[in-house]
């Protein structure tokens, strides 16, 4: 059907913003089925890319097996916002930061996800997944990133993603004594009727469900411009 509807150079892009157990069957139909006889073929793959170390590398795998690395996109949808966005250019593009931006002039930094409502009857995915895998470990890690890296060569996405790996190699691994972990109850005070049931009380969330809806986390970064300099990342839901 897409074939009939396209005239001559044709390119094709599929956006899979989609549950992630289903990646790995879609793309296989996308590359036996899909790919574009007459022009360039792109595959974005929405996080969360796999639940932990080992689906991420076998989701890897898969795909590496089904296309070129140049038709695929790996994103994170919260870097698109302008906020994120402009962090590049408030950081690099503005002389007064530059001999400020270090352990000498900044004491900590706190970068705060939180939303003002619960699950809202998506508990049954969200359960799966809880607000570390969901928020914490690809948002704010993005956003951290993005404050403590060095200035990249060029603003290529080569350049910024290797001054990205280089922070978090800095970084130690968490021990749980720098993490806080929390649930979200009700208020039975509360106008809203959303606000006075707790996470537990979603019909879609498992009985007696220990899937944290709060986080928080203490990281340290190993180099010299940030030795000694916490970076607090909180993340939560019905906050």
């Amino acid at each position: 059907q897409m074939a009939e509807k396209e005239k001559d150079c044709a390119n094709r892009l599929f956006y899979l913003a989609l549950p992630p157990s289903v990646f790995k069957p879609i793309t296989s139909m996308i590359k036996a089925c899909c790919m574009s006889p007459t022009g360039w073929t792109r595959v974005i793959v929405e996080k969360p890319f796999g639940k932990d170390s080992a689906s991420s590398a076998d989701l890897s795998d898969h795909l590496q097996k089904l296309f070129k690395e140049e038709q695929l996109y790996r994103i994170d949808h919260y870097l698109g916002k302008e906020m994120v966005q402009n962090l590049i250019s408030l950081r690099f593009g503005n002389m007064i930061f530059g001999p400020t931006w270090n352990r000498d002039s900044i004491a900590s930094v706190t970068i705060t996800f939180k939303e003002p409502f619960g699950t809202q009857g998506r508990g049954g995915y969200f359960d799966e997944f809880g607000i570390i895998r969901d928020v914490m470990q690809n948002h704010l890690l993005q956003i951290l990133c993005l404050a403590a890296m060095e200035k990249p060569v060029t603003t290529s996405p080569d350049d910024i993603r290797n001054e990205k790996v280089k922070v978090l190699k800095a970084i130690p691994s968490l021990s749980l004594s720098s993490c806080v972990l929390g649930q979200y109850c009700g208020d039975p005070d509360s106008d809203h009727p959303d606000a006075r049931l707790g996470y537990l009380e979603d019909p879609t969330v498992p009985e007696g469900s220990s899937c944290p809806t709060f986080a928080a986390a203490v990281l340290k970064i190993n180099n010299e411009r940030w030795d000694g300099v916490p970076f607090i990342l909180k993340c939560g839901k019905a906050l």
